[in-house]
């Protein structure tokens, strides 16, 4: 068996920033909270914490005080910050840049036009904490649209702005349909801010080519990453003998039967060293 991982594959920037920021500040500091998982990726989070990384949640955030807190590359909104300033926490911000850049146009927008009665929308999963974050900047007044579907449900005003941005990490394909249609609906007038992080979405045209290359492809990713769940559906698309595992226990030892060439790849929140454990695993099916 030829096993082969995709060298593409892997954390981004943000992710790699993030990670490296928490290993370091864990030798500095006794206690370091992580505020939500470090990375969609169950077990780069379980090795954190075996160094002591500790997450909590928003409720338990604001119990906190005299501490240090982890803000993960996905951001935040402004009130986390408000927070820590009046209660004495000291944050690490490790808010990817990409995302960073992305909260001050929409922050600018928002006071530019909501005067005037603008609407923004955010194109991006409701609930996720990156799309927390953005619409914070908007004193949550912004319109979160997951799918072309849910600008039916909005009554859209054209003779005031309408602004469109988009969360990082989702596909420009269907970014691109939604946008035509809100152009659409807003008869040419609405400004459309493709604000997709392209380190991201060129991992779908790299995935195109290595799923076909390869006889069977094994795509490590967590349960809660969507971009994982994006990656790996452009894998099974385009190669029906592709499966998604989050460890190496998930391994079947009859994937692989009558195959002679097996290709690893994963999500922007999947570390490298999980790929090799994977690889490792393979050859000794």
């Amino acid at each position: 068996m030829n096993v082969e991982i995709d060298r593409e594959s892997g954390f981004c920037f943000g992710v790699t920033n993030a990670v490296k920021k928490a290993e370091e500040s864990l030798k500095k500091v006794k206690v370091l909270y992580c505020l939500g998982d470090i990375v969609h990726n169950s077990m780069e989070v379980s090795r954190l914490a075996q160094l002591g990384l500790r997450i909590i949640n928003r409720k338990k955030y604001h119990s906190l005080n005299n501490c240090t807190v982890l803000i993960r590359a996905h951001g935040e909104p402004p009130s986390i910050y408000e927070y820590a300033q009046k209660n004495f926490i000291d944050i690490i911000d490790t808010t990817c840049p990409v995302v960073l850049a992305l909260q001050k146009k929409i922050r600018e927008t928002y006071l530019d036009i909501a005067p005037m009665g603008g609407q923004i929308f955010i194109y991006g999963k409701k609930g996720h904490a990156e799309v927390v974050g953005l619409n914070g900047q908007t004193n949550n007044t912004a319109f979160i649209i997951e799918d072309e579907k849910d600008l039916d449900d909005i009554n859209i005003d054209i003779n005031k702005p309408v602004v469109l941005f988009s969360q990082t990490t989702k596909s420009l394909s269907l970014f691109n349909n939604l946008s035509k249609k809100l152009t659409e609906k807003t008869m040419g007038k609405a400004k459309i801010n493709d604000t997709i992080c392209r380190q991201v979405s060129n991992r779908a045209t790299e995935m195109k080519v290595f799923s076909k290359e390869h006889d069977i492809i094994i795509f490590v990713g967590g349960a809660k990453s969507s971009n994982a769940k994006y990656l790996y559906s452009i894998c099974k698309h385009n190669n029906p003998s592709s499966f998604f595992v989050s460890e190496e226990k998930n391994l079947k030892k009859e994937w692989f039967e009558g195959y002679k060439k097996a290709g690893i790849c994963g999500a922007t929140s999947t570390p490298g060293w999980l790929m090799e454990e994977i690889a490792k695993k393979i050859k000794q099916i």
